[in-house]
C-alpha cells in the first residue's frame, strides 16, 4: 500500500500516548480504574468478475473504545474520532454512564500480577507492496485459473485480494501497555459449474500474515473449480445412519462449537452442553487440542488477551480429557476461578493430527457422508443438539460414488465427540483452528 500508518499519522507512539492520556484523564474524572483500546487499520480489497474489477475499495478506519471502573459500576464508549475532543468526549459519556449503571460484583480490571510483562516478537507484520493494479492483475490471474481448469466453468462470483495492515494499542490503570501491529492478507475465488444437469459453485481460499506464505494463485483459482465441478450431478443421498467425515475447512466447525461450549460466557450462564465438565472424559481418547498463541505468522497470536493478561501455550483436551476452560477476567470471577487468558477467544488451536491421509479415511468409512458444505445454523449449545443441511458426496465400498445435495446430518454433539472414529493427517495450516479432517463413527443423514 502507498502509505504507512506513521505517514497517516498513527504510529504506536502516537496511540500510546492518547492511551495513556485518556488513562489520566479517566481517574481525575472519578474512575477507580479504566481501561481504553485504540487501533487503525487499512485494507485494500480488489474484486474481479469476468476479468473485469467489480470492486475496488481502500479503506481506513479507525476507533477507540473506553471502559471506565466506578465503585463497580462499568461505563463503556467509543468513537470514530480520534481528535482530542472525539476522545475527551467519549471518556465523559462512559463517565455518566457509569453513574447510572448497577453495581457489578464482578466488574473490574484483570488482576495486575497477571498482566503480560514480556512476550516473544510474533513476527506478525508483513506489509504487503501492493497497489490497485497490481491486485486486480492477480485477482484476473486468480479468475483465470478457474476458467482454464475445465469448460464447465462458466462464470465466477468473482475473485478477490484483500490485505490489511492493522495497529491497535491496549493499556489500562495497572500501567500495562500493550501494541499490536498486524498485517492480514487473503485471496479467493468463488467458481460456478455447469452442465446440463445443472450448475453449482464451491469456493477456495488462502490467508497468511506474510504475502509469501500465500498458496500459489492459480493454485486457488483450479482448486475452486475443482471443486466446484465434482458436484455436478449431485443427488439426495438415502436416509441412514453412517459414518459422517468432515473435511478440514468443516471440521473446524465442529472445534468451533466445543470452543463455545467450554466459553466462559455460556459457562456462567449455564449455556452449555460441556456445564461441570472440567477434568472429565468429552471427546474420544485419541483427541489432543493445544492452545498455541506465540506462533510466529500465526493468524490469531498475541502476547496478551483483551484484559491484558499474558497468554500462554495451554493443552485444552489432552487424551480426549477436558483440561481447560476459555476464561476473561470477568467470566473467571463469575464462576469462582482465575482468567485463563482468553479474553477475546482462543488463540490458535492445533489438533494433532492422526496417521491417515484423507483417501485412507474414506477407505475405512465403507459407506457414508463426506461433507465439505454445511449450511443452516441448527446447533443448541445448551443441549449440544446438533442439525445442519450438508452438500459433498457420498461413499460406498470406501470409494466416492457421487456428489450428495439436499441433504442433514443431525446429531448431538456431547454423543459426536465421544463417536469420532479417525482423525486425518490433512492438517489444514491456514486458519485459527489448524485440523485434519475428522470422522464420526456414525450420525443421522435425512434424505430420500
Amino acid at each position: 500500500m502507498a502509505q504507512t500508518m506513521k505517514e497517516s499519522g498513527h504510529d504506536a507512539e502516537t496511540l500510546t500516548a492518547q492511551v495513556e492520556s485518556l488513562l489520566a484523564a479517566a481517574g481525575r474524572g472519578g474512575a477507580d480504574a479504566a481501561e481504553v483500546r485504540i487501533g487503525t487499520s487499512r485494507t485494500l480489497s480488489v474484486a474481479v468478475r469476468n476479468q473485469q474489477i467489480d470492486q475496488l475499495e481502500y479503506e481506513a478506519d479507525q476507533s477507540a473504545g473506553i471502559t471506565v471502573h466506578c465503585r463497580r459500576r462499568v461505563g463503556s464508549a467509543s468513537t470514530t474520532d480520534l481528535t482530542d475532543a472525539g476522545l475527551e468526549a467519549a471518556l465523559q459519556q462512559a463517565l455518566t454512564i457509569a453513574r447510572f449503571t448497577e453495581v457489578d460484583e464482578f466488574a473490574g480490571l484483570a488482576d495486575a500480577e497477571r498482566m503480560a510483562r514480556d512476550w516473544p516478537d510474533l513476527s506478525l507484520h508483513h506489509p504487503w507492496a501492493l497497489d490497485a493494479d497490481a491486485a486486480a492483475t492477480l485477482g484476473r490471474r486468480l479468475e483465470q485459473a478457474a476458467f482454464d481448469h475445465d469448460t464447465r466453468i462458466r462464470q465466477t462470483e468473482g475473485a478477490q485480494v484483500v490485505s490489511t495492515d492493522g495497529l491497535s494499542v491496549y493499556g489500562n490503570s495497572h500501567g500495562f501497555i500493550g501494541t499490536e501491529h498486524a498485517t492480514h492478507h487473503a485471496l479467493g475465488c468463488t467458481a460456478i459449474a455447469r452442465d446440463d444437469d445443472g450448475m453449482q459453485r464451491e469456493a477456495a481460499s488462502t490467508q497468511a500474515r506474510h504475502a509469501d506464505d500465500l498458496n500459489a494463485v492459480e493454485s486457488v483459482g483450479r482448486r475452486a473449480a475443482q471443486r466446484a465441478t465434482v458436484c455436478l450431478g449431485a443427488r439426495t443421498p438415502p436416509t441412514t445412519t453412517a459414518p459422517v467425515l468432515f473435511v478440514p475447512r468443516m471440521a473446524r466447525s465442529l472445534w468451533g462449537h466445543l470452543l463455545g461450549a467450554i466459553s466462559g460466557g455460556a459457562l456462567y450462564r449455564q449455556a452449555s452442553f460441556l456445564q461441570n465438565r472440567l477434568d472429565t472424559q468429552v471427546l474420544a481418547d485419541a483427541v489432543q487440542l493445544t492452545q498455541d498463541p506465540h506462533r510466529p505468522r500465526g493468524l490469531a497470536s498475541a502476547g496478551f488477551d483483551g484484559d491484558g493478561v499474558a497468554t500462554r501455550r495451554r493443552r485444552l483436551v489432552e487424551d480426549g480429557v477436558l483440561r481447560g476452560y476459555l476464561l476473561s477476567a470477568y467470566s473467571a470471577r463469575r464462576l469462582g476461578l482465575q482468567s485463563t487468558g482468553n479474553a477475546g477467544g482462543v488463540f490458535n488451536l492445533d489438533v494433532t493430527p492422526g496417521d491417515s491421509d484423507f483417501d485412507a479415511l474414506v477407505a475405512g468409512m465403507g459407506r457414508g457422508l463426506v461433507v465439505t458444505q454445511l449450511m443452516g445454523q441448527g446447533v443448541d449449545l445448551l443441549t449440544g443438539d446438533y442439525s445442519r443441511g450438508v452438500a459433498g458426496y457420498w461413499v460406498d465400498n470406501g470409494e466416492p460414488a457421487y456428489p450428495v445435495e439436499n441433504a442433514t446430518i443431525a446429531g448431538n454433539l456431547e454423543d459426536m465427540f465421544m463417536q469420532i472414529a479417525a482423525i486425518g493427517a490433512d492438517v489444514d495450516e491456514q486458519a485459527v483452528i489448524r485440523t485434519p479432517s475428522v470422522c464420526i463413527d456414525a450420525m443421522t443423514i435425512a434424505g430420500q
